[in-house]
């Protein structure tokens, strides 16, 4: 297997993982990318079994520095997903 998976790469394995046509598998990828994506911008939190959590934090206004001016600047308040990898996830990797 590549280091880098394409999509197609991608739709193609959980087709065959699944025992499905590709249609199908491409539908399960797009319904669930779906699904997360709006669970998460309404500020919820995800669970991917196997995989980790997705959440989405909010980060209060700060003050940061421009590098090449040195310039400091006051960020705005925003929000930022976060992903944090399952114990089962991370032994198999380190394993």
């Amino acid at each position: 297997m590549t280091k880098t998976m394409t999509k197609t790469q991608l739709v193609a394995e959980v087709a065959a993982e699944m025992g499905a046509d590709r249609k199908t598998a491409a539908a399960a990828i797009e319904a669930l990318a779906s699904v997360v994506a709006r669970t998460v911008t309404a500020g919820g939190t995800v669970t991917l079994p196997g995989l980790g959590k997705m959440t989405c934090r909010e980060r209060p206004e700060r003050t940061v520095r421009n590098p090449q001016t040195n310039e400091t600047l006051i960020k705005p308040a925003d929000r930022q997903v976060r992903f944090a990898i399952a114990k089962a996830l991370k032994a198999g990797i380190n394993a």
